[in-house]
């Protein structure tokens, strides 16, 4: 990991997570200079087994490597408007931007009702995201909102060949494309996902959010 802020540690950030195997390297890597607090929110992915299965993959993570997470809710009709006429633009194009941005801008607006000092994310993980562009929004919506946004560079020094071998050994579902419909490698064109809860576990699992607002699973919350 590269860090490219001076913010103090043993601050509180909120971490946005958008995978389990990001998160795998990244949130322990952020927890060994900050008091970290997960925040998984991804009204971008796509269909909506897809997001459960990422849930669940992090509440796996959480069982073997505790830390407390913030379940977000909605947003998905936010995204359809964002990415709306840059359905063909490519990984780490702008409609990657509009996407971090989106995710960004909820992951501070949350920190910030929290009370947190701090945000960031384990996006910088991946070597499909430019993680130039993901601080730079970062630090723009962190602006907006009055708070400190955590500039680093999480593939740095082999982030993600760790995350790979953390995840593995963890036995954690790994995803073979960034999230959205447009991101998908093969079959036929998808049609907008339906503007419900997103994050929602599979029917009648409460405890993580079904129905509600946002939810806090801290260490030693069963995943099942």
């Amino acid at each position: 990991m590269k860090l490219l802020c001076d913010i103090p540690s043993g601050t509180e950030v909120l971490v946005h997570i958008c995978c389990a195997p990001d998160a795998s390297y990244g949130v322990r890597a952020l927890r060994d200079r900050f008091d970290v607090t997960g925040f998984f929110y991804n009204p971008n992915i796509h269909p909506r087994e897809e997001i459960r299965k990422r849930l669940r993959a992090t509440l796996d993570l959480i069982e073997a490597d505790p830390f407390s997470l913030v379940v977000g809710v909605g947003g998905e009709k936010a995204w359809e408007d964002a990415a709306r006429g840059m359905e063909g633009e490519p990984e780490r194009g702008r409609r990657c931007e509009a996407c971090v941005r989106l995710r960004l801008a909820e992951t501070a607006r949350k920190a910030a009702e929290l009370g947190m000092p701090a945000f960031g994310t384990v996006l910088t993980v991946s070597p499909k995201k430019d993680a130039a562009m993901v601080n730079r929004v970062g630090r723009e919506e962190g602006e907006r909102s009055g708070i400190r946004f955590v500039e680093a560079d999480l593939k740095k020094g082999d982030g993600y060949l760790k995350s790979v071998r953390a995840s593995r050994e963890l036995g954690l579902y790994r995803q073979n494309y960034c999230g959205c419909r447009h991101s998908m490698r093969k079959g036929p064109p998808l049609r907008p996902v339906e503007h419900t809860e997103q994050g929602g576990p599979p029917n009648g699992d409460r405890k993580y959010g079904n129905g509600g607002g946002p939810v806090i699973v801290k260490p030693g919350d069963s995943a099942e």
